[in-house]
């Protein structure tokens, strides 16, 4: 019986090592997808100074102060670029931001990452792609957000509003930044200035979740700056506040758009196709 009982010990202590033993997530204060548009009303000096104010905006001094003011003291980004409506794709996955060294990196990628597309431009695709990216991100958080930037109206693919109130209902904020167009040098008007302004679409059709907001740029130069006071809202918010305003009853818009519901199925096709295109790059 000992003899036994030596053997199975024995066993058990080769077979130890290679049981894979769970482990929790590390937990940040939050998660945010940077989600970059580069459709076609995005010209080559736009799209760089895009990149450029993302890039100097994550390694601005108050913004990881910021990011130090947390709990946790560090958060979790990942970037991606989005034009038409099968047209998205991670350019940077998830990464910790816990200090100058790491966001001085994630800056770099991001300054680096060559342009994806230049095409239409699909706001609830982007809106359900990036919903996707926090699904599978590796880290935890008790808040997760989409920051959208952009300069024109949805104008192809699914129903903004649909995917927005998908993502809200997961407990998703979804922010917005605006970039305007003087409407005397904007090659499609209705496109770039729509009735009421860009920065009413977004706030109507873009935005949602307790205490959801857009910021303005005034001109592409000004991107960065703007960036830098949406990054500093978005991590400084703790949860009781983000829970104290309620934006929008996504209810009552969830299930209100049949075809949206149709074209997500679809959609979600598409991002696994994009993801196993991803991994293979």
């Amino acid at each position: 019986m000992m003899r036994i009982f030596r053997c199975v010990l024995t066993l058990a202590t080769l077979l130890a090592p290679q049981i894979p033993i769970a482990r929790a997530a590390e937990q940040t204060d939050l998660l945010l997808v940077l989600a970059m548009d580069v459709s076609r009303s995005m010209d080559r000096a736009k799209f760089l100074l895009q990149r450029q104010g993302y890039a100097a905006a994550i390694s601005n001094p108050q913004v990881l102060n910021a990011i130090k003011s947390g709990p946790h003291q560090k958060i979790a980004l990942c970037f991606i670029d989005w034009s038409g409506p099968f047209e998205q794709k991670l350019m940077i996955d998830w990464t910790i931001i816990d200090g100058p060294a790491a966001a001085s990196r994630f800056g770099d990628l991001v300054a680096q990452a060559p342009r994806s597309f230049y095409n239409s431009t699909s706001i609830g695709a982007a809106i359900n792609f990036a919903t996707a990216q926090l699904a599978r991100a590796p880290f935890e958080a008790e808040r997760r957000a989409i920051d959208v930037s952009g300069d024109g109206t949805n104008n192809a693919g699914p129903d903004v509003p649909f995917f927005r109130d998908q993502a809200v209902a997961k407990g998703i904020l979804v922010n917005g930044l605006v970039i305007l167009t003087d409407i005397e040098l904007a090659p499609n008007p209705r496109h770039t200035n729509p009735p009421g302004g860009i920065e009413k679409y977004y706030r109507d059709n873009v935005i949602g979740g307790a205490g959801s907001f857009v910021m303005v740029a005034e001109d592409y130069n000004s991107f960065g700056r703007a960036m830098v006071k949406k990054l500093i809202a978005e991590i400084a918010t703790r949860p009781e506040q983000q829970r104290s305003v309620s934006t929008i009853n996504v209810q009552a818009r969830t299930m209100s758009n049949s075809s949206s519901r149709t074209w997500m199925l679809n959609a979600q096709a598409g991002i696994d196709i994009t993801a196993r295109r991803n991994a293979e790059e």
